[in-house]
């Protein structure tokens, strides 16, 4: 997406919050429609030097021509500031990405699956236990397995968390390697795997795409028309 490409996106993200039905929009009450000031070519060159990577293209714009975060989908884009002369993206749910690792390639792919198989295999099943709280520990160090498999840090290594839905469900921005560019769901509290989102022709979906997308949506929405998707996992 070229610079001229976000012309008017500001505006028209601003515009919804005097919208009838501008609450109606999942996640408003979050953002309230309110947007960052847009980073300067300054304070973007001091971010990417911070971070030793330079951001996708589409972002890169985002950044200095909408905002440096705030309205957007479901809760808003997290928000990058810098604070005491350090600069990190703020918000509930923004701390799992790691800064430093954003220069990483981010994998291929996910856990072996002959390790999610021994694990899901070895998952204590009630009647095996005649009591209560012996098979409540068990299912409890069964989680913390889990955990430790499906949330290691290398999983998002070269990612960052760009927004929330809530319910500790997370949307990535992937920032290094073959996916560059790239929205992924993570909806690995509710026991579903990381996964890219994706359009209905099967490509998948950019950084301007899922936000662009979102913002026909919330205008659908806010002035009373049928809200539309355009993206699937």
């Amino acid at each position: 997406m070229t610079d001229q490409q976000w012309a008017g996106v500001r505006e028209r993200v601003e515009a919804l919050a005097a919208a009838p039905a501008g609450n109606e929009v999942f996640g408003a009450s979050g953002h309230q429609w309110t947007l960052e000031q847009p980073l300067s070519a300054t304070e973007l060159a001091d971010l990417e030097a911070q971070l030793h990577v330079r951001l996708p293209a589409e972002f890169r714009t985002f950044l200095l021509h909408v905002g440096a975060g705030g309205a957007g989908p479901a809760y808003g884009v997290f928000p990058v500031r810098r604070v005491h002369d350090r600069w990190r993206w703020e918000g509930d749910g923004a701390d799992p990405a790691v800064l430093s690792r954003l220069a990483e390639p981010f994998p291929e792919r996910g856990p072996d699956p002959r390790l999610l198989e021994e694990l899901e295999a070895q998952h204590p099943e009630e009647e095996d236990y005649a009591d209560a709280e012996d098979f409540d520990d068990a299912v409890e160090a069964w989680d913390e397995r889990w955990t430790a498999l499906m949330f290691h840090p290398d999983r998002t290594a070269g990612a960052l968390v760009i927004s929330h839905r809530g319910c500790a469900l997370r949307d990535w921005l992937v920032i290094s390697g073959a996916h560059r560019g790239t929205i992924w769901t993570d909806d690995r509290a509710d026991g579903v795997d990381l996964a890219p989102l994706r359009n209905e022709d099967g490509t998948p979906v950019t950084f301007a795409r899922w936000y662009t997308n979102w913002l026909r949506n919330a205008e659908r929405t806010a002035l009373g028309s049928r809200q539309v998707w355009h993206g699937s996992r």
